[in-house]
């Protein structure tokens, strides 16, 4: 069974399907890429409790940046974020995003 979760008419904020929570891409407010990634993953939290999952079950993480510049400053503020020992596999690359403020998106795939 396939459960969707804040569908609307382009996208659902979750979908879940046999254990696994998929989570539609989050972006955050913020004048910095950090405080970007911190809002960010404010909502990714968010996203997981609602799913019944949390960051410690974390499957997958894709990150977009805007510029790779800013790199080092975002896996900072994830690296603060990430619970020890519960790293998932990660992909981070390089991406022209939806609007031009934004810094960064992360999509997340996790366990439920």
């Amino acid at each position: 069974m396939i459960e969707r979760i804040e569908t609307g008419q382009r996208m659902s904020k979750i979908v879940k399907h046999n254990g696994v929570a998929y989570l539609c891409g989050q972006v955050g407010d913020g004048a910095t890429i950090a405080e970007q990634t911190r809002e960010c993953l404010s909502r990714v939290e968010a996203l997981l409790e609602t799913a019944g999952s949390s960051p410690e079950q974390i499957l997958q993480a894709i990150i977009w940046v805007a510029d790779m510049a800013d790199f080092a400053e975002m896996n900072a503020v994830w690296d603060a974020w990430l619970p020890e020992g519960h790293a998932p596999a990660r992909a981070c690359g390089e991406a022209k995003l939806a609007r031009p403020e934004l810094k960064v998106e992360i999509i997340i795939t996790a366990a439920c």
